[in-house]
C-alpha cells in the first residue's frame, strides 16, 4: 500500500529544503543564463544571426530554459541524496515505513515542481528580451516535465549508488553538460556538416530539445513517431532508477 503521507512528507521537506538554498537552487541559474542571454544578444546585434528565420536569441532562450532545468533536476536530486547520506539523515527515510521506490517518486515529484518552478520563472525573466506570444503552455509543460523526470531519475541513480561527491561531478561533468550542450541548444542541426549530423539524428534527447523549443511557436507540428521514441527514452531511465532503488544495491556503505 502506498504511503501518501510519507509521499506528501518528503516531497514538502524537498520544496523547503531547495527554498532555504535559493542562492544556490534560484538564483545562480537565473544569473547564469542571463550572462549568456547578455553575452549571446551582444554578439547577435553586432553580426546579426539568424536561424530559420528567427533571431538567435529567440532561437537560444528555450534551450537556455531547458538546459537549466535539466542540469539543477540532475544536481538536486543527486546532491541531496548524497549529502543525506553522509549525515545519516537518508538512514530515517529507511527506518520509516515506506518502500525506497516510494523515496524515489517523493524526489521525482519534488523535483517536478521545482524543475517547473525555474522554468516558468527563468521563462518570465527571458522574456524581457524576447516576446514570445505564440507559446504552447500544454506543450512547455509537457516537454518540461519529461526533461525533469529524465534528469532527476539520472541524478537519484547516480545519488544513491555515490558515497562521495567525485562521482556526482564525474557523470555531470562527461553525460549532463556534454548531452545539454551538444543536443542543439546553442545551435541548429542545419548548421553541421553531413557526417555530423547523423550523431543528432540517432539522440532522444535532441527531438526533445527540439520539440521544446518549437512548443514557443504555433506552427510546432506534433509528430507522433518521434514522441514514442522520446517517452520511451524517458520511461527507460525511470524504469532504471526504480529497478536500482528496489534491488538497494550499495545503499549503505
Amino acid at each position: 500500500m502506498i504511503s501518501y503521507f510519507a509521499i506528501y512528507s518528503i516531497v514538502k521537506f524537498r520544496l523547503r529544503e531547495f527554498s532555504f538554498e535559493y542562492h544556490y537552487t534560484i538564483l545562480a541559474p537565473i544569473i547564469n543564463n542571463l550572462l549568456f542571454v547578455l553575452i549571446f544578444s551582444t554578439i547577435d546585434r553586432y553580426y546579426s544571426l539568424s536561424i530559420n528565420n528567427i533571431s538567435f536569441i529567440e532561437f537560444l532562450i528555450p534551450g537556455l530554459i531547458i538546459m537549466i532545468v535539466a542540469q539543477e533536476s540532475y544536481d538536486n536530486s543527486s546532491a541531496s541524496l548524497i549529502n543525506s547520506k553522509q549525515i545519516g539523515s537518508f538512514n530515517d527515510f529507511l527506518m520509516a515505513p515506506l518502500s525506497r521506490v516510494e523515496i524515489l517518486i517523493s524526489y521525482i515529484l519534488s523535483q517536478i515542481i521545482i524543475g517547473i518552478f525555474l522554468g516558468v520563472i527563468n521563462f518570465f525573466i527571458l522574456s524581457f528580451f524576447v516576446n514570445f506570444n505564440q507559446i504552447s503552455i500544454f506543450l512547455f509543460l509537457y516537454y518540461l516535465i519529461l526533461v525533469v523526470i529524465f534528469f532527476s531519475s539520472l541524478g537519484c541513480i547516480i545519488g544513491f549508488l555515490a558515497f562521495n561527491w567525485d562521482t556526482q561531478s564525474s557523470f555531470s561533468n562527461f553525460f549532463v553538460i556534454p548531452i545539454n550542450f551538444l543536443s542543439g541548444t546553442f545551435f541548429s542541426i542545419n548548421a553541421l556538416p553531413d557526417n555530423f549530423k547523423v550523431i543528432f539524428l540517432y539522440n532522444p534527447y535532441y527531438y526533445i530539445v527540439n520539440a521544446f523549443r518549437n512548443s514557443f511557436y504555433y506552427d510546432f507540428e506534433f509528430k507522433l513517431f518521434q514522441n514514442i521514441i522520446i517517452f520511451i527514452f524517458v520511461f527507460s531511465a525511470f524504469i532504471l532508477a526504480v529497478f536500482v532503488f528496489y534491488k538497494g544495491f550499495r545503499l549503505i556503505k
